[in-house]
């Protein structure tokens, strides 16, 4: 059975709770920031193999937290308080994921929660259903369409050539540490939070949400996508931030 789970909040839990998606966006904003800097500035012929590994993973992971946060923002999470400011961390965590634009980005997510696996929904590829790299061609696409394919184009160019150019940045780095997690977080984010979620089983959906979960465990849902592996949850409970989607989920 699924159910919400919903702690009795105490006085600590009370006073923290409101703060808690800004603490925990910021830390992302941080360490996606960070870590880019400092990766960014290494000589990696002196780094072993076995360390650049782990560290394009670590990118990548945190450029898919940088989208979680643009994501939760879209639903009001990350600061419910004030919709202000919930929607500037929302703008700031979609452009420094790759120059999106918040506005659209919300409107469209909308529309994938409101006619979800549908031809209104613009998550969805009705030929993709055992294709997953047609399925992310059409995902790419919808976002990348007209006008913002040239302004990631244009825009992405101006970066990546200010770097190489006016700060030195060597290429290796640039590509490694910047391009290379950015093309694996998206794959992530399709696979884990649209591919698996949403694929029609051979049943036919079985619920209104035209999703199902998978039930990792909460370690494993972490790592994978941020527990959007919980997907039945997130859209049965639009409201819960990722971090309390595991409280949604009752075996």
């Amino acid at each position: 059975m699924r159910n919400a789970i919903f702690p009795t909040k105490g006085l600590i839990h009370s006073l923290i709770d409101p703060f808690l998606g800004i603490l925990i966006a910021s830390t992302l904003i941080l360490l996606w920031l960070s870590s880019l800097i400092v990766l960014l500035s290494i000589d990696v012929s002196q780094i072993p193999l076995i360390w650049i590994v782990p560290a394009v993973l670590g990118r990548a992971f945190l450029h898919t937290g940088i989208f979680i946060t643009a994501h939760d923002a879209i639903h009001g999470t990350i600061f419910p308080q004030n919709r202000q400011i919930n929607d500037f961390i929302g703008s700031l965590a979609a452009r420094l994921y790759v120059l999106l634009p918040y506005k659209t980005l919300s409107e469209k997510h909308r529309l994938h929660h409101r006619f979800p696996s549908s031809e209104k929904d613009p998550d969805f590829c009705e030929r993709g259903q055992n294709n997953p790299f047609l399925w992310y061609v059409k995902f790419m696409k919808e976002y990348l369409d007209g006008k913002q394919a040239w302004v990631l184009l244009i825009g992405m160019s101006v970066i990546f050539y200010s770097l190489l150019w006016g700060l030195h940045i060597p290429m290796s780095n640039l590509i490694l540490f910047w391009l290379l997690p950015l093309f694996l977080s998206s794959i992530q984010l399709f696979y884990f939070g649209i591919f698996l979620p949403h694929r029609r089983p051979k049943a036919g959906y079985t619920n209104r949400h035209c999703a199902k979960s998978s039930y990792y465990s909460i370690f494993w849902s972490f790592v994978t996508c941020y527990h959007f592996g919980y997907h039945w949850e997130h859209h049965e409970y639009p409201n819960l931030p990722w971090y309390k989607l595991p409280l949604a989920v009752r075996s």
